[in-house]
């Protein structure tokens, strides 16, 4: 008896490719990797040496700017922090944003969740005019809107900061969260209702629970706008120095100590306005990249 030997098959699933496309594939990882390398120590790199910077004397700085410290100096924080006043407008910044972004996402969520949920006449052309204050960007209103601020007797205050700056955030946070509210399974709001729950209970005990993620990635977008916010307090909060927004006093720190010629304390004041936002995104990156693919999938 002859036995004939036959073709041994490949696991399923697989298919033999010419060497050339394997090649050109690996050219293609090997470039899109070193990109990223690239605009990753683009992007690290001068946050680095800013940080580095802060604990340098003056002198070192000018002597050997690229060098590290050869100790640390601690005194540049400290000196920042009082004297340039950065202290009281990084409070400031605290209370303003934190208010502005809570009363966003409060009336951001309740807006976008009717529009996801329920039907009514209008609401295609409420949606559109919330979406459309996209396309307007904050400085063509300036001038509108300080006469408005004004009129309303909250010029010069951070309530009238609040309100505005929850009104600049509003229709991406409306846009955002309508789309990521749609992809949430209506069965299970359906059977609330049917339990006995509320419309309103339905709203915060449900729907807000189940729309963590995507409420996490808008807060944090809103709060890194408001954050590094500077035309807006700069025209609503002229005058009244001690009301002044860390973006404010990161201006005026970096004029002053350009021509006094201390760098130290400069960097030092540049550092303290970057660790909250890197803190937030480190915390809170999970829920980013959770936020931002849920809220395309159905």
């Amino acid at each position: 008896m002859t036995v004939i030997d036959q073709p041994v098959a490949g696991p399923v699933g697989t298919t033999d490719r010419p060497a050339g496309m394997r090649e050109d594939r690996g050219v293609a990882n090997v470039l899109s990797h070193g990109f990223l390398v690239f605009w990753g120590a683009l992007t690290v790199l001068p946050l680095l040496w800013m940080a580095l910077s802060s604990f340098k004397t003056n002198a070192e700085i000018i002597a050997d700017p690229w060098g590290l410290p050869g100790a640390l100096h601690l005194d540049n924080w400290a000196r920042a922090w009082s004297q340039a006043h950065l202290g009281r407008y990084f409070l400031n910044s605290t209370v303003v944003v934190t208010g502005s972004v809570a009363l966003t996402m409060v009336m951001g969520a309740a807006a976008a969740y009717v529009f996801a949920r329920y039907e009514f006449r209008g609401r295609q052309l409420a949606y559109y005019l919330f979406v459309g204050g996209l396309m307007f960007p904050v400085f063509l209103a300036l001038v509108p809107l300080f006469f408005v601020v004004r009129s309303a007797g909250l010029f010069g205050t951070w309530t009238g900061l609040v309100l505005v700056y929850s009104a600049y955030s509003l229709p991406f946070t409306v846009f955002f969260l309508t789309a990521f509210f749609r992809t949430l399974p209506s069965s299970i709001g359906e059977a609330a209702l049917v339990d006995g729950c509320g419309h309103f209970r339905l709203f915060f005990r449900v729907m807000l629970p189940m729309a963590r993620p995507g409420l996490i990635s808008v807060a944090i977008f809103n709060f890194l706008t408001h954050w590094n916010q500077f035309l807006l307090p700069q025209v609503l909060l002229q005058g009244d120095e001690s009301k002044w927004m860390l973006a404010q006093g990161l201006a005026a720190l970096s004029v002053n100590q350009g021509y006094a010629g201390d760098y130290a304390q400069l960097f030092a004041g540049l550092t303290m306005a970057v660790v909250p936002v890197l803190l937030v995104y480190v915390i809170f990156q999970r829920q980013v990249q959770s936020g931002l693919t849920a809220g395309q999938l159905k």
